[in-house]
């Protein structure tokens, strides 16, 4: 068994990688118009990216700021794509018994069939 923990989460995650892959789904259900029209929504949304720390504002250079209502929603698009694409096949191979994620904190439970340093290179 081990866990993990995304250390600075929000601030690193990547903008542009997770507007692309809003963007795929969207075109999967949607028409290009109001494809488009959530994808510029939602790109003002995250420019918009500031907060409040001791009567400070600050914006992040990257990433999204921890205290805006979309930011969870972001994250969990982007690692949900992220577990699709690096994740799944560890499941699917039976090497991992038990993934659990709850936002930035993983816990794994893993199998002899797999030693720990392959786990953690796919995890980072």
């Amino acid at each position: 068994m081990i866990s993990f923990d995304i250390k600075d989460f929000y601030v690193n995650i990547p903008i542009d990688e997770t507007l692309n892959i809003i963007k795929t789904k969207l075109f999967q259900n949607n028409n290009i118009q109001i494809t488009y029209q959530m994808l510029s929504l939602l790109k003002v949304i995250l420019s918009q990216n500031y907060f409040m720390f001791r009567q400070y504002i600050y914006q992040p250079a990257q990433g999204i700021s921890m205290g805006s209502p979309i930011s969870s929603l972001i994250a969990e698009i982007f690692l949900q794509n992220y577990e699709d694409a690096n994740i799944k096949h560890l499941l699917d191979m039976k090497s991992i018994a038990l993934y659990a994620r709850y936002v930035d904190d993983k816990l794994v439970i893993y199998t002899t069939k797999i030693i720990l340093h392959t786990i953690s290179t796919y995890i980072n």
